[in-house]
């Protein structure tokens, strides 16, 4: 696809452009933007930020996290099966190791490997918003937020309610969650328990998840819990499509607990967190002896943010200290600490002009100390019109897989050196009431990238650092709402493309970076005709760096049964596109999920 298709896509884009409700686009211009300091208004960011609200989480065609952010111009999901099963999250060409996750402002890294990252996806039922930070995001967040961060909005516990809901699809596809959410008189409580079980789509890919997610608060404090177990086939997911019988089995938590403490013009927020994924992988399922690996990582924080505001604007100070420990059959026992302070400063006196300066300063045990600067600048040509601009250098030591694990067909490397990038953007963005346009330029000048890589095909994956790689890209989104009698109705419209230049020419193979979402195209179509039923069909098209492209179609019926029954239809890949994501792993072709929910207040 040469430049005038792309220009036609745009051309496309902005003529074509309509979506979700005017109420939910008045809703997310008011949005607060939860930074782990200094949190501005969606309107107000000097950054390319996109948030999915409840009320689009309802709407798409998707029954799992990670299919709805496939959603999202910019990020690439590489799932290998249904449901989000284990998936892999980039954001605008950087490699899953590169983006962090977020639950609550909570970072949900893992030392052993960023195929864990995923995990502890939540259940789209226990989802408040989703916020999606695309560019550098160092100096808000340290190391992992590479490429980008996506931070996971809970909840809100606002009224009593119980809400059970089964499913059954596809693959003798069955799931079903209870939840409950409680009000006291200086408490709150909000708890999931959910279970799904699949055959799987083809030889070795069931799978077996149970979920756990409690929230509340107790007068001031507020505290966090969520366990996610997963066992499941790995068809060829991890070695090469030859290998069929691997198999795998993860189990993952999370326990936070935090306030906010408020004097004078001060806001200060402390924080403790444990996150433990465990880690159990065969390579031949039917004879565990063969090869097996265990891994066990535990990661331990305290963090304290503080916030002051002053004729200046919103002063940010905050320091995070973490405790990384690993327990490995495969790749020893190693700890690592982590002690990263941040200071941002934003200054929004002017009339038009915003100026956020920020850094942060990372320190590890087993690396040198890291400065992460950044800066973002904003121009407002009227209340809906805004420019802006911002640059920022990121950076990434590696994980205790990338150094020291041994496989049959990966070796790691004890002697790579972290990675770092330094990444710019400009863009604009316009948000009208009814009419919502967005569009940014990026780049980032990556150096000592590291991946795996090999120079024949028949040679083991070892990882290396990459003397530099260019990424340079864009996305647009235009959205516009209109009503058809008293319902609304709305296209969404999203188009994203990056290239990615590559300056070390010794190397034949590559792993995760050089696989891109060269050209990515997104549609969904939301409408409603009367109070029963609503309907969604999402299109999306992908041309990735290595020349595949494909077609997938989703659609979504929700027919809104009175006395509190919502009955559901949803069903993926109807034009039953063959294709891969990752790894040479087939996705499914066509499959529906049939869905009973039922509430009560």
């Amino acid at each position: 696809m040469n430049y005038l298709k792309i220009s036609l896509i745009v051309i496309f884009t902005v003529m074509h452009t309509v979506v979700w409700s005017q109420k939910d686009t008045i809703k997310l211009k008011e949005i607060v933007v939860s930074g782990n300091r200094i949190a501005v208004p969606f309107s107000e960011s000097s950054r390319s930020i996109e948030v999915i609200t409840a009320e689009m989480i309802k709407a798409v065609a998707a029954t799992n996290t990670a299919d709805l952010l496939q959603h999202v111009a910019g990020v690439d999901i590489r799932r290998r099966g249904i449901d989000g099963m284990q998936s892999d999250l980039y954001i605008r060409g950087g490699n899953f190791e590169q983006t962090l996750l977020l639950i609550d402002g909570i970072k949900m890294d893992d030392a052993q490997t960023g195929h864990h990252t995923m995990n502890a996806i939540l259940s789209l039922d226990n989802i408040e918003r989703i916020e999606i930070i695309k560019g550098p995001a160092a100096r808000i967040y340290g190391q992992n937020a590479f490429t980008g961060a996506v931070n996971i909005i809970t909840k809100k516990i606002k009224e009593n309610e119980l809400l059970a809901s089964v499913g059954f699809g596809s693959f003798d596809n069955k799931k079903a969650s209870v939840a409950m959410s409680h009000n006291f008189d200086n408490a709150a409580v909000f708890a999931n328990v959910g279970y799904q079980k699949s055959d799987g789509y083809r030889h070795n890919t069931d799978f077996e998840n149970k979920t756990l997610f409690l929230k509340g608060s107790v007068g001031s404090i507020d505290f966090i819990g969520s366990f996610a177990e997963r066992k499941f086939g790995a068809n060829g997911f991890y070695a090469s499509p030859k290998f069929v019988d691997q198999y795998e089995e993860t189990q993952t938590s999370l326990l936070g607990v935090s306030t906010d403490i408020f004097t004078g013009s001060f806001k200060i927020m402390p924080r403790a967190y444990w996150r433990r994924n465990q880690d159990m992988y065969l390579f031949i399922r039917q004879n565990p002896a063969y090869y097996r690996n265990l891994h066990i990582t535990n990661k331990m924080g305290v963090e304290t943010n503080v916030v002051f505001e002053s004729s200046l604007g919103k002063t940010g100070i905050g320091i995070d200290i973490a405790r990384s420990f690993i327990v490995s059959n495969n790749l020893g026992d190693h700890q690592r600490t982590a002690i990263t302070g941040f200071f941002e400063q934003r200054f929004d006196q002017m009339e038009k002009f915003d100026v956020t300066l920020g850094v942060a300063v990372s320190s590890f045990s087993d690396f040198d100390t890291q400065f992460l600067p950044g800066f973002d600048i904003g121009y407002s040509i009227s209340d809906d019109f805004k420019l802006f601009g911002n640059i920022g250098y990121t950076y990434r030591v590696p994980t205790y897989t990338d150094l020291y694990y041994v496989g049959s067909t990966t070796l790691g490397n004890p002697d790579l050196q972290p990675e770092s990038a330094v990444s710019q953007e400009l863009g604009a963005k316009y948000l009208g009431d009814d009419l919502q346009i967005t569009f940014a330029l990026f780049n980032r000048n990556s150096e000592d990238l590291i991946d795996w890589t090999k120079e024949n095909m028949d040679d083991k994956w070892q990882t290396q650092n990459f003397s530099q790689v260019a990424t340079k890209g864009f996305d647009v989104a235009v959205n516009y709402q209109f009503d058809l009698g008293k319902y609304a109705q709305g296209l969404n419209v999203s188009y994203s493309y990056i290239n990615d230049e590559i300056n070390d020419t010794t190397v034949d193979f590559t792993r995760y970076s050089l696989n891109s979402l060269k050209h990515q195209f997104n549609t969904g179509l939301n409408t409603r005709f009367s109070e029963t039923l609503s309907q969604n069909i999402s299109y999306r098209y992908v041309e990735r760096t290595d020349g595949e492209s494909y077609n997938v179609l989703d659609a979504k019926v929700v027919a809104h049964i009175k006395d509190g029954f919502e009955l559901s239809l949803t069903a993926n890949n109807i034009l039953n596109a063959e294709y891969t994501e990752t790894n040479l792993v087939p996705m499914p072709k066509g499959n529906v999920l049939i869905g009973l929910k039922y509430r009560i207040y």
